[in-house]
């Protein structure tokens, strides 16, 4: 799973002023009287992201007969600027939660509109590598109310008194979060929260422990490439409830929502076929984390990884498309 960044962890609080700062992106269209030119995507600094904007290229081009897409690379804040100025045509994950003020804003003045959610159950929290369950050495039951009894199996190697926890990144939000939700369940008793350097070293050390077939105890967030290849199972929290959230984290982490945003000038100078194909754009995190799990493993490119999703999941796909562009679309797929 990406690290690729965790874009609920970008900061955004100072979108609005960028906006007003940065210079036009190279590279825009100006879309007039419902004729087709090439589509614009913000082509943000995370693999899912760039894979479905080739997922949504792919059918606009070859079902559709749009122009080849053009992407514009760059992190969340520009890009959304980018979306409200004109700049960029599409965002096709545009981490709602995360920037929900400066959405609103640009909603509320008639820059951007959402167009369809795209995932709404994404995923972050507490995991074990289910072979523990399958080996007895932890119940299937396993939760943050019983997950010290067995603090031993996590042995910190620096302290035999406590088990370890590879937690969140340091200075990404998640870390005081993990670090308020291990006091209020009361876990620091029992174990030593470690903060690994980034978000590869943690990976390192959930794989290095799969690959071992070792105990493993920490935090981590899908869609990503490792939960789309790891089995892994989720240490039980209280289902997410705002009050209990808001008051000392003592609950689930909220799913955020990943929606498609366009420009709304582009919009209203489409055809209505590409506005009605990614109003209709939908799929799930265990699918992102099928095709990000494919990339890793494969070395696969963005291109190869969305036409992986293309093969495997049509059933999802052509129900976005009318039959005929179905038709054009699997035409255009290679055969092998």
């Amino acid at each position: 799973m990406r690290k690729p960044k965790t874009p609920w962890l970008l900061a955004v609080s100072v979108l609005a002023i960028v906006m007003l700062l940065m210079p036009a992106v190279a590279g825009c269209s100006s879309g007039n009287s419902g004729e087709k030119q090439s589509i614009v995507f913000a082509d943000l600094s995370w693999d899912s992201a760039m894979v479905h904007n080739r997922i949504a290229a792919f059918i606009l081009e070859n079902g559709y007969d749009y122009p080849a897409s053009t992407y514009t690379p760059g992190d969340t804040i520009p890009l959304t600027a980018g979306l409200a100025k004109g700049d960029i045509d599409v965002n096709m994950e545009i981490w709602y939660d995360n920037q929900q003020e400066a959405v609103d804003g640009f909603v509320a003045d008639g820059s951007i509109v959402k167009l369809a959610t795209n995932f709404d159950d994404d995923w972050q929290g507490f995991l074990v590598p289910t072979y523990m369950i399958e080996d007895g050495l932890l119940p299937a039951d396993i939760s943050v109310e019983n997950i010290s009894d067995y603090w031993e199996l996590f042995k910190d190697p620096e302290d035999p008194n406590k088990g370890a926890f590879y937690s969140c990144i340091a200075g990404w939000s998640c870390q005081v979060i993990n670090e308020t939700k291990f006091e209020t369940y009361g876990l620091t008793d029992s174990f030593n929260v470690i903060l690994p350097g980034s978000g590869a070293a943690l990976l390192a050390t959930m794989k290095a422990a799969y690959e071992k077939h070792e105990p493993w105890f920490g935090y981590y967030w899908a869609p990503t490439p490792a939960l789309g290849q790891l089995d892994m199972t989720v240490v039980a929290e209280p289902a997410f409830n705002q009050a209990t959230w808001d008051a000392d984290k003592g609950c689930e982490y909220p799913a955020v929502s990943v929606d498609v945003y366009a420009n709304k000038t582009w919009m209203d100078a489409q055809p209505k076929d590409a506005v009605d194909f990614l109003s209709s754009y939908t799929t799930t995190t265990a699918q992102n984390n099928d095709f990000l799990g494919y990339m890793d493993q494969n070395g696969a490119s963005y291109q190869e990884a969305a036409i992986y999703f293309l093969k495997k999941y049509e059933s999802t796909w052509t129900s976005w498309v009318p039959g005929d562009v179905a038709t054009k679309v699997k035409a255009a797929l290679p055969a092998s």
